[in-house]
């Protein structure tokens, strides 16, 4: 009887890591330096202020801190008259977030109208991509 047991449970380890392989199998991790969408289609949240248009949102894996790590670039077009200067927010499903303010520095500026501006967020300690993610872009008072 003993036997038995010993015997399952080496067939229940064995599936147990035939499951968990042929799942990292189906999706493989992109390439360093490969740009790919940052997340399935339907699963962005976004809140863009009117000011703004979302022209790029696209992710890459790079070496950074030492290791491998997601890196998340923003490209923002300036559509109103004025110059502007936006505060990014991203959020990913497992707790992280990054952002900061475009541009980091006013002293060349802030964004003029009609302008594209884009800026890369790493994202420490993240080895693959998000499930889901949440966008926020806001003006900042001048």
């Amino acid at each position: 009887m003993r036997q038995y047991r010993e015997s399952v449970v080496w067939v229940l380890v064995l599936l147990g890591v035939a499951a968990l392989l042929s799942a990292c199998a189906a999706t493989p991790r992109p390439k360093s330096g490969e740009v790919f969408p940052c997340i399935k289609e339907g699963q962005l949240e976004k809140t863009v202020a009117k000011e703004a248009e979302l022209k790029e949102l696209s992710c890459f894996f790079k070496k950074w801190g030492g290791s491998e790590t997601l890196h998340i670039k923003v490209a923002l077009k300036n559509v109103s008259s004025e110059p502007q200067r936006f505060r990014v927010n991203i959020f990913l499903d497992n707790g992280k977030a990054v952002g900061g303010l475009i541009p980091r520095k006013t002293k060349k500026g802030l964004v003029k109208p009609g302008a594209v501006v884009t800026f890369v967020y790493p994202v420490q300690n993240m080895p693959k991509p998000p499930k889901s993610m949440t966008l926020i872009v806001k003006t900042v008072g001048k």
